[in-house]
Formats: structure tokens, sequence, C-alpha cells
């Protein structure tokens, strides 16, 4: 079971960036995917999940309107648009995968910086 995060890196408050999460085939046809991320000195918070048919995504309150979580089952990748990037977004980004209830398998994660 294996999740691979990229995207990240520097950008100005109002940017935009794109994050991926490649999985193993094997958890991404019926796993429910989500984001997370950990900022320096706070615990780790949800961001946005997306049902494994793709039809239902959900979000943390401050990123509504702002980031869109998507999937390409195809590809076996799940998206995290996000835009007008806030200095408060700032954090390590990381995907994860839920088999049932609960997130079970993590990526590594991609570091996020926003510069005001």
């Amino acid at each position: 079971v294996q999740l691979q995060a990229s995207g990240g890196g520097l950008v100005q408050a109002g940017g935009s960036l794109r994050l991926s999460c490649a999985a193993s085939r094997r958890i991404f046809t019926s796993y429910t995917m989500g984001w997370f991320r950990q900022a320096p000195g706070k615990e780790r918070e949800f961001v946005a999940g997306i049902s494994w048919i793709g039809g239902y995504t959900n979000y943390e309150d401050s990123v509504k309107g702002r980031f869109t979580i998507s999937r390409d089952n195809a590809k076996n990748t799940v998206y995290l648009q996000m835009n007008s990037l806030k200095p408060e977004d700032t954090a390590v980004y990381y995907c994860a995968a839920a088999p049932h209830s609960s997130y079970a398998y993590w990526g590594q994660g991609t570091e996020v910086t926003v510069s005001s």
C-alpha cells in the first residue's frame, strides 16, 4: 500500500498550487481519499475528502470555496487544487486513504509554504 504526494512548494498569498497523490491500485478502487495538513506546532487536521466514486466531497470550513478535491480513477490519482492561498494554509499536506470509516493509509507529505 503506497501513497505518493507531490506538488507542494513556495507560493505567494493569493496564488495557486495543485497537489497530487498517486496511489497503488490495490487501495484506490474503492477507498475514500482525503487530504490532511499539519502546520508547525499544530495538530494534523482534515482538509478535504472524496468518496470512491467521486460523487461526494467534503471540506474543512476554512478552505471551502478555495480548495477543490478530485480524483482520476484511471490514473489512481487524487488531486487538491488550492486557489487563493493564504499564509495560514502553510503546512505539510498529507494524502490518506480510508478503506472503511477511518483513514488507515498515509502518504509521506508535501510541504506548502505561502508567503505574505
